[in-house]
């Protein structure tokens, strides 16, 4: 297998440009260009998206990775990784950086490692990686959902101006993939999307509920707003009798829904 080094090395010389050139485009030194190819030292992980959307190949192509092993193996990386998500994120994002040296600058793992990063403390962080992957990714789902927690932080940290201008380059689309595999796949298949969706759809349906008595609340429509409102609690009651399949979400969509809840009732009793 050819080093990272090596690989930079022989693509650059396909590709006819010399160090400056390359190095202007990742805006970093000839040097570290020349340092890189000798093998003296390693690009820095949130860089490698960048080199491989310059030299049109993936990551794995640019690691010289088998491609079927490499993501059957990024795909136990991201498992395990889901398991402490919620309860210990920091364990999580341990897993998925000792992931990322295995595999450095994988699309995957570098979009999985968002959900564990704290949109405020580590803003900075995440600005950086999000447009990383938008810019550099040829995966559909990972540049759109890079796109949607970049929108997040920008809210988290109070800069407005920037949320509509990153969510407009999400295309308006009103069907999924889940959807489609449970209306069309009758086996084993369509009954994991149908019950992926259905719980996706309904905290989607719950939130949207809420923001919506929120802004009717705020315009003087108090009656409207209450309406919203008891709506999202009967969909919330009504999925307390329901039961977790397989290993895809925490808890039903009762179970995950406390804060929803507790927020309802303090609206309600107003």
């Amino acid at each position: 297998m050819m080093k990272l080094g090596e690989k930079i090395k022989s693509l650059r010389k396909q590709k006819n440009i010399s160090q400056e050139v390359f190095a202007n485009y990742l805006g970093v030194s000839f040097q570290a260009v020349s340092k890189w190819e000798n093998g003296n030292t390693m690009p820095d992980v949130t860089m490698i998206p960048a080199i491989a959307s310059f030299f049109g190949v993936s990551t794995d192509e640019l690691f010289d990775f088998n491609l079927f092993e490499t993501e059957r193996q990024v795909d136990a990386i991201c498992d395990e990784a889901y398991k402490y998500r919620f309860s210990d994120p920091a364990w999580s994002e341990r897993i998925l950086r000792e992931g990322l040296q295995r595999f450095p600058g994988n699309d995957i793992i570098l979009n999985n490692l968002l959900y564990t990063l704290d949109y405020q403390t580590r803003a900075d962080e995440v600005i950086a990686l999000c447009k990383s992957l938008i810019e550099s990714t040829k995966d559909d789902s990972v540049k759109y959902d890079a796109c949607r927690i970049l929108a997040i932080c920008y809210k988290e940290n109070g800069r407005n101006d920037l949320i509509k201008p990153t969510l407009e380059s999400i295309p308006e689309i009103y069907f999924s993939k889940l959807e489609l595999m449970a209306s069309l796949l009758s086996d084993q298949e369509g009954y994991e999307a149908a019950q992926k969706q259905k719980h996706i759809s309904a905290e989607a349906l719950i939130d949207m509920l809420i923001l919506a008595g929120k802004y009717l609340d705020g315009m003087g429509e108090h009656e409207k707003a209450i309406c919203q409102f008891k709506i999202a609690q009967r969909v919330i009651d009504a999925f307390a009798d329901d039961f977790v399949e397989g290993t895809w979400f925490k808890g039903t969509v009762y179970e995950c829904s406390d804060e929803q809840r507790k927020e309802l009732e303090q609206r309600l009793s107003e």
